[in-house]
């Protein structure tokens, strides 16, 4: 996890400071800068001011995730690339490439998708081809600029699970606050598409669409087996020697949890005002998961006081998102405690196989919903989560479980009345105990008790929900 961030124009250095100020609670561990007048690293960020300036750059702080420890991007080689994210089959992808002759210089999965890259351009694609197939053979979250040193090229995962925005002058970055921060819009570089900032203007085209994922549908028994065995190869892929969970009881963390249990030592979080379903829930599935259970229990004072941070992270006025944002932000302070770095989520699995109750009247805003999820859902987790240096990972939004659920027939997901019901068959094939398989859920903002909290705050201003989020916001960010 980090900041990718950069742009074009004159006189970058001053600009590329206040950026990686603005920035580097994405990643402390290192920054890196590339313009076209050289390259400086470094562990040290009383360095900054010495970076080279340029006409032309981009920049990278980096939390140490997968990899050499040591080593920070920019990638600079044919290409100039900076990556956020994982890439979590970069061995099987390495392997492929070095048997058609490409070396590396490292073991960083970031450098894989350079390699990609390099190898479809020499194999006489442009940058759109290369990029498009770069896409379709990597598994993972990523948003990922790369340069030829007279434009930038941009891309986002095909869900959106790392944030990324330009703007339209030419700049880009991991989170809005950092454009902010040098007078620039910020614009969201929508999932799968590809973006070519050049000293002529900006050029925006969709790489890969989920459309492409569309196949024969499965019958409905068929399709219990492939979302089993595509989460397990998700949850495997992303767990790590020690596996935090955001935890709430419910089917999807629960079964999230269940299957990480059987590749990795896994710890779960979870955080709500006592007595809460969350808290409640939480308890009694861990018991019965036989797993270890860390809890925050939170009160008015607590809220009050993380209030201004996650407005800060999800930098938006958005009084739903803030009420959800509450539990997230004390369950990665937890699990960072901890010294947990990755935490698995069951976010997705509601908009794949039909969780929300708009869904019984109106079963075909699934798929819309999926496409929204980025932007709505995903850079809030992602943004909170990096408050507390912790990566978030979603095993459900994986393609290979994505693409079993678009072939998933709809009457399979609801099916008299029930929600997610091939979700919760596949559950009990897994072996999840019935009684957590079959819960509904609330959700976050209400199971954890987290918006009844910020209510009393907003009345004790004498205000609704929504313009005190709305107030937060304007004295964080001086913004309307």
């Amino acid at each position: 996890m980090c900041l990718v961030a950069g742009g074009l124009g004159s006189n970058l250095r001053d600009r590329f400071i206040v950026m990686i100020n603005a920035g580097k609670h994405r990643g402390e561990d290192s920054f890196g800068v590339w313009t076209d007048e050289g390259v400086l690293k470094s562990s040290d960020f009383s360095k900054v001011p010495e970076m080279p300036d340029g006409k032309i750059g981009l920049i990278q702080c980096r939390l140490a995730m997968t990899g050499s420890p040591g080593f920070t991007q920019p990638f600079v080689n044919e290409l100039a690339l900076v990556h956020n994210g994982e890439i979590y089959n970069h061995r099987e992808l390495r392997a492929w490439l070095e048997g058609r002759g490409v070396s590396f210089e490292t073991d960083v999965d970031s450098e894989v998708i350079l390699r990609l890259i390099e190898f479809f351009l020499d194999r006489g694609l442009d940058a759109f081809g290369a990029v498009r197939k770069a896409m379709l053979m990597m598994e993972g979250d990523y948003a990922v600029a790369f340069s030829d040193g007279e434009r930038i090229h941009l891309f986002r995962d095909p869900l959106g699970v790392r944030p990324l925005y330009r703007s339209p002058e030419g700049f880009f970055a991991s989170e809005k606050k950092v454009l902010w921060a040098i007078g620039q819009e910020a614009i969201p570089v929508e999932p799968g598409e590809l973006v070519t900032i050049s000293r002529e203007g900006v050029e925006v085209r969709k790489a890969l669409q989920l459309e492409e994922l569309r196949r024969k549908p499965l019958d409905p028994e068929r399709a219990v087996k492939a979302i089993g065995r595509a989460l397990t190869c998700s949850v495997r892929h992303r767990v790590g020697k020690k596996t935090g969970v955001l935890f709430s009881g419910g089917l999807d963390s629960s079964l999230v949890a269940l299957i990480a249990s059987e590749y990795s030592d896994v710890v779960l979080y979870t955080a709500g005002v006592e007595g809460s379903p969350d808290i409640e829930w939480a308890r009694r599935a861990a018991d019965r998961l036989g797993l270890e259970l860390r809890e925050y229990v939170f009160d008015l004072d607590d809220v009050r006081e993380a209030v201004p941070r996650v407005a800060f992270a999800i930098e938006e006025p958005n009084p739903m998102n803030l009420a959800i944002g509450i539990p997230l932000y004390f369950a990665t302070g937890l699990a960072r405690d901890d010294g947990v770095k990755v935490l698995l989520s069951g976010q997705g699995a509601d908009e794949l196989f039909g969780g929300y109750a708009k869904y019984l009247e109106r079963p075909e805003l699934m798929e819309e919903d999926l496409k929204g999820l980025g932007e709505r859902n995903l850079a809030r987790d992602d943004k909170i989560a990096m408050l507390n240096s912790v990566e978030g990972r979603f095993p459900f939004l994986s393609l290979s479980v994505v693409s079993a659920a678009i072939n998933t027939p709809l009457d399979a997901k609801i099916s008299g009345g029930v929600r997610k019901a091939v979700l919760r068959k596949a559950a009990l094939e897994l072996g999840l105990p019935k009684e957590i398989a079959m819960r509904e859920k609330k959700a976050a903002q209400y199971g954890s008790g987290s918006q009844k909290l910020l209510e009393k705050l907003a009345k004790s201003e004498g205000l609704g929900l929504r313009e005190y989020a709305e107030k937060v916001f304007r004295e964080i960010f001086k913004r309307e």
